[in-house]
């Protein structure tokens, strides 16, 4: 990262982005008074309203009745988890920087204790992110290495509480916790998993009707272009959990047929918003017919509207998990490195495991129900982790899905870090141009257009551009060359040739799209006859 002298001006860059995201949660006014006696947790999380309320009432039960002394939980909540890990990366950079936090991961004698207790959900990308934490270049300080340090700290729960909890460690082909790498000397358990997380299609059924178009079903029904402008997406540069179904797309369907259908829905969209909760939102007012939403988003939108005699299957806002293709991923805890409660935030995961916990995410209401487990106030509609709540309690859960069934087993291709940038380059910053060469392939495959002009469009729409390495070697953007580029985007974000291989992606895809308008229409006035 260079020496300290030029660490400092991008720290302080960090840190000032990072007091205008903590002024306001300082200053938040408090849900209620804290109790004189009370221990406190701080929690970052990108968790709704609902869930914080839910989980900090049933916690504060539990820890009385177990240990006879009440707690207050300190909320942030600063956005999504992809913020979040900006903000944490800039704080334990700074800590880092500036010794409060030595280099062996210790605090520093006589230093404050860091903000943060534990980060409570997201994917386990973000996560795996929070461990890989930051790496700082202190070689002002005499010749050493580079400092890499995990802003998590690694559990230390034995095999015998790991199997209660989890049995085998794994959904589909994701593990429910933190595996670690002995050969490695990596211990596992930095992110334990807490609740299960779906992706899947929301839709508005009267809008679909409107439209004529079937509820689609699969991913490949985003694609119809009878949905062009109908789509709701968000950017997975800005929301690591569409990013986690973004991915799921190319994990199940694989790299060429799984980037068309990124682009087709994409091609579909009537734009692109920074967060995952927008999506619901926008399907449930009739602003899109469908878009890609968390199963529990969708679930409990649906919920929301449902009308007195309604099913999920005859509401008007559904939710489907794609038959084959449903990514399941864990949401987990990380205790942060550091944090004020170390104690306090463990006793917080065990009671999230336990099964008074567990019960909170998608079981009724108490007051409905009659059970003395469950929540309280709001109804959460997402799925528990542990596989004995599936066992003892698929009557009593809300919805009666199985998520260690439904789970796609399709294996991590790692292709996920490449998502943001294409994404980006081919959709998102050429949206415009995009969305005209659509409906260009579209209005000429209706007026029944040269089939060998319509595959030349349809292969420059598709295309990947040509990457250029640091030494000038060209390599096609392809499943095989994947890693080789990877590794280069990493040092171009050192060297400074990030900024120029993002803007070439960027005009290579625009200018394909401006193409395929321009053959097209040429085409078109081609066939008019002259008056």
């Amino acid at each position: 990262m260079g020496s300290l002298a030029e660490i400092v001006p991008k720290v302080g860059v960090l840190m000032a982005i990072a007091m205008i995201l903590l002024v306001p949660l300082q200053f938040r006014p408090d849900r209620q008074a804290i109790p004189t006696d009370a221990q406190r947790l701080v929690v970052i999380s990108p968790h709704n309203e609902q869930i914080r309320t839910e989980f900090e009432g049933a916690f504060r039960q539990w820890h009385r009745q177990r240990f006879g002394q009440d707690v207050f939980l300190d909320w942030r909540f600063p956005g999504g988890t992809a913020e979040i890990r900006k903000l944490l990366v800039s704080i334990y950079t700074e800590a880092v920087t500036s010794g409060r936090i030595a280099p062996d991961g210790t605090m520093s004698p006589g230093a404050e204790p860091m903000p943060f207790d534990l980060l409570f959900g997201g994917g386990t990308f973000e996560h795996g992110e929070v461990k890989k934490g930051v790496t700082v270049d202190l070689d002002d300080k005499g010749p050493q290495p580079p400092i890499t340090l995990p802003m998590s700290v690694p559990q230390q729960h034995p095999s015998s509480t790991l199997d209660e909890w989890f049995g085998e460690n794994k959904v589909g082909a994701s593990p429910l916790y933190d595996p670690g790498d002995p050969a490695k000397n990596d211990p596992g358990q930095f992110w334990i998993g807490t609740a299960l997380s779906g992706f899947g299609i929301i839709t508005n059924r009267d809008v679909l009707r409107e439209l004529g178009v079937p509820e689609p079903g699969t991913w490949e029904g985003l694609c119809d272009p009878r949905l062009a402008g109908w789509i709701s997406l968000a950017d997975p540069r800005q929301s690591g959990s569409v990013a986690t179904a973004y991915e799921s797309i190319l994990n199940s369907k694989g790299w060429t047929e799984g980037w068309k259908i990124l682009r087709r829905m994409s091609a579909n969209s009537r734009s692109f918003s920074f967060s995952s909760l927008k999506i619901p939102l926008e399907v449930a007012v009739g602003q899109a017919a469908a878009g890609v939403a968390i199963d529990f988003y969708g679930r409990y939108q649906s919920q929301a509207l449902m009308k007195p005699g309604e099913t999920p299957q005859t509401t008007r806002i559904g939710y489907t998990d794609p038959p084959g293709a449903a990514f399941v991923d864990p949401d987990p805890i990380s205790i942060l490195r550091g944090g004020p409660n170390p104690e306090l935030a463990r006793r917080f995961l065990e009671f999230v495991l336990s099964e008074e916990g567990q019960a909170i995410w998608n079981f009724p209401l108490q007051s409905t129900s009659g059970l003395t487990l469950g929540p309280t106030q709001f109804e959460i509609r997402r799925m528990p982790i542990r596989r004995m709540m599936f066992e003892r309690h698929a009557s009593t859960m809300i919805d009666k899905v199985n998520s260690y069934d439904i789970a796609s087993t399709a294996p991590n291709k790692g292709w996920r870090s490449a998502i943001g940038p294409m994404m980006g380059a081919f959709a998102i910053d050429t949206h415009a141009d995009l969305i005209s060469a659509w409906r260009a392939i579209n209005d000429a495959q209706a007026r029944g257009a040269d089939p060998a002009l319509l595959a030349q469009a349809e292969a420059l729409f598709d295309a990947m551009p040509t990457h250029t390495m640091k030494d000038g070697t060209a390599l096609p953007f392809d499943e095989k060359n994947y890693r080789t580029i990877r590794a280069d985007w990493r040092e171009a974000e050192k060297d400074g040739r990030w900024q120029t291989i993002r803007m070439g992606y960027t005009s290579f895809f625009q200018s394909n799209y401006r193409q395929i308008v321009a053959m097209l229409e040429s085409a078109a006035r081609a066939l008019v006859p002259l008056s």
